[in-house]
């Protein structure tokens, strides 16, 4: 049996799944290479599309209803529910009691530093997130050249995050940032109407606002914007796999890549993220690559339902150690083309809320359909078949009352099994923070 493999660990924040797929007209060469080389996990998601939230779920295992993150760490507020309190044991931990070096450079947006600082032998926790995280994960690379002891090194870069810097200097007169062009997304036309008022309100008084009005020349501007920082991001992949190679690690090295959450990148005419669970927004990339001396395979696309929350079981796995008691399921059977024992009939989402505003959602994805509840603001149901884009809600239409009996069925099942039974207990919000009262949602 060959020893255990190296980990490289590759981090985006805000990718949405389809901007980097291999259709997408993004130019991302070493991306489409990796996913060339490996396995691309096409329905996979966020257990919540805010970040420390799912970066809880990642390290963890654990949905948020089992870890209690429901909001960024640096937003702790009146509304917070549970204070960031984590396990004793994450992947990393496993892997650094398993004898690995680990290293760990780039965005953190997880608290309790000194916590999780005792997991890496070297560490720049919220360090630069950009070229700089690059470079020490190369020279942390260089310098395990010669050892054979495995590594597991975890870089996360913020890109394409700074689209929220971008979107401040875009106008319709303003110069057009390059790139191939970027067709418009069928939902351009949504106006929102019969849909939970969230989605409107977002618009009118969130960080939406400024972009209500946006000319399309200034929204397609932005699909190009998110896309060049989308870009950034795999040039600065490409130098890591780049190194691999020239150290000869690349044959004994597992390579994850995957992003927190995504981005509404004006689908729906909407940017950013914020109260509502649309797939540009709740799915997400992952590639793993492994190679072939560990049963890895190359060049296919899965389309199991799988969850961020997958990550630390099936890392384990890799290593041979024990995961940590958690909620998600190890994907190492897929990864040697072979099938999951018991595959997902849907995936769940949640959603507490942001800041001061609380819109508290849940959602059960299946492969063809899509449901949501909010907490007084009314229910979603998608038929992503013939709706994929999620125009037409049909939770009010009679013909599909049985298929939203169904789909609620399947929702209330799971917050059942994975203990998520606060959700009837939180109180909604208006924009401000004050309390709403049943009817005037």
């Amino acid at each position: 049996m060959p020893p255990a493999p190296n980990v490289l660990f590759l981090m985006t924040d805000h990718t949405h799944a389809p901007a980097i797929a291999p259709e997408s007209p993004c130019l991302k060469p070493h991306l489409d290479a990796l996913a060339a080389e490996g396995r691309r996990f096409a329905r996979c998601y966020t257990p919540n599309a805010i970040c420390s939230p799912s970066r809880e779920s990642l390290m963890t295992g654990c949905y948020p209803s089992t870890h209690g993150v429901w909001d960024c760490t640096h937003t702790q507020n009146k509304n917070w529910i549970q204070l960031l309190t984590p396990p004793e044991e994450t992947f990393s931990a496993r892997l650094a009691a398993a004898g690995y070096q680990t290293g760990y450079f780039g965005k953190w947006h997880l608290g309790n530093r000194k916590h999780y600082s005792a997991d890496f032998d070297v560490s720049d926790l919220d360090g630069d997130a950009h070229g700089g995280a690059t470079e020490k994960a190369l020279d942390f690379l260089k310098g395990r050249a010669a050892q054979e002891q495995p590594f597991a090194l975890f870089v996360n870069y913020i890109n394409p995050h700074d689209i929220y810097e971008a979107a401040k200097v875009i106008s319709a007169d303003g110069p057009r940032p390059d790139g191939p062009p970027v067709p418009r997304p069928a939902s351009w036309t949504d106006t929102l109407e019969g849909k939970p008022a969230p989605q409107r309100q977002f618009l009118a008084e969130d960080q939406g606002k400024p972009f209500r009005d946006w000319p399309d020349e200034a929204l397609e501007k932005y699909r190009l914007a998110y896309r060049d920082k989308c870009q950034l991001v795999d040039r600065e992949v490409g130098r890591l796999l780049d190194a691999l190679d020239a150290l000869h690690m690349s044959e004994n090295t597992v390579v994850v890549y995957v992003s927190d959450h995504g981005d509404m990148d004006t689908h729906h005419r909407l940017v950013y993220k914020g109260p509502f669970m649309y797939d540009q927004l709740v799915r997400v990339p992952l590639i793993i690559r492994v190679p072939a001396r560990f049963g890895g395979g190359a060049g296919v696309r899965n389309d199991d339902l799988v969850s961020l929350a997958d990550i630390t079981p099936t890392l384990c796995a890799l290593a041979r150690r024990d995961a940590p008691e958690g909620d998600g399921m190890s994907l190492v059977p897929l990864l040697s083309g072979g099938a999951l024992s018991a595959p997902r009939e849907g995936v769940a989402v949640q959603y507490y809320g942001k800041q001061q505003w609380v819109n508290p959602i849940r959602t059960w994805r299946t492969r063809d359909w899509k449901y949501s509840r909010y907490l007084v603001h009314g229910e979603e149901l998608y038929d992503l078949g013939n709706d994929p884009e999620e125009t037409r809600n049909l939770a009010k239409d009679p013909a599909c009352a049985r298929k939203l009996a169904k789909m609620r069925a399947a929702l209330d099942g799971w917050m059942r099994r994975y203990g998520d039974t606060l959700f009837d207990t939180y109180w909604p919000t208006d924009r401000q923070g004050g309390r709403l009262q049943p009817g005037n949602g």
